[in-house]
């Protein structure tokens, strides 16, 4: 029976599972997004989520654990700068993964993982609130154009006749 066990093992023995999620994890801080199969996305995303809760508090120790996860010091640089301040107001779910298709060689389903705040194509910007009008100033507004239009009028049938 398969109870209690949520670790996809990914036909790699343990340690090499470990090294190539360690080394994913690399390459997804350092460029903000990766290509790769859909069940390798799923198990980095459980990985690299806790090291980048981790990353929200910036202390000696919380940098040491986290480097003993990634093994690269460039990597530990670039989440407490670069990534840390973007996702610090986030509670969780730092990754997204969008599906792109099947690999042609072995039909394997391949995705892009990359983290959330990093991509400006899905990022909404935060608009401000637009003020609730009055009547009194909606009058206001409505009338305003229609003196514009008229005193445009007359100078656009001048220039018509110029130029026949």
């Amino acid at each position: 029976m398969r109870h209690a066990k949520k670790i996809n093992h990914l036909g790699r023995t343990d340690a090499h599972r470990k090294a190539m999620l360690s080394n994913m994890a690399t390459s997804l801080i350092m460029h903000k997004r990766i290509s790769t199969t859909l069940a390798k996305a799923k198990a980095l995303r459980m990985y690299v989520e806790p090291i980048v809760t981790r990353s929200k508090d910036d202390t000696t120790h919380s940098r040491r654990m986290v480097f003993s996860e990634l093994q690269n010091k460039y990597a530990v640089t670039e989440l407490f700068r670069e990534i840390s301040p973007k996702i610090a107001d986030r509670p969780g779910g730092y990754t997204r993964i969008l599906k792109t298709g099947f690999r042609k060689g072995d039909n394997a389903e391949m995705c892009i993982i990359e983290f959330v705040d990093f991509n400006e194509t899905y990022t909404v910007e935060k608009t401000k609130k637009k003020s609730t009008r009055t009547r009194r100033s909606s009058k206001k507004a409505a009338a305003a154009p229609v003196e514009n239009v008229a005193e445009e009028a007359p100078a656009a049938e001048v220039e018509a006749p110029a130029a026949e």
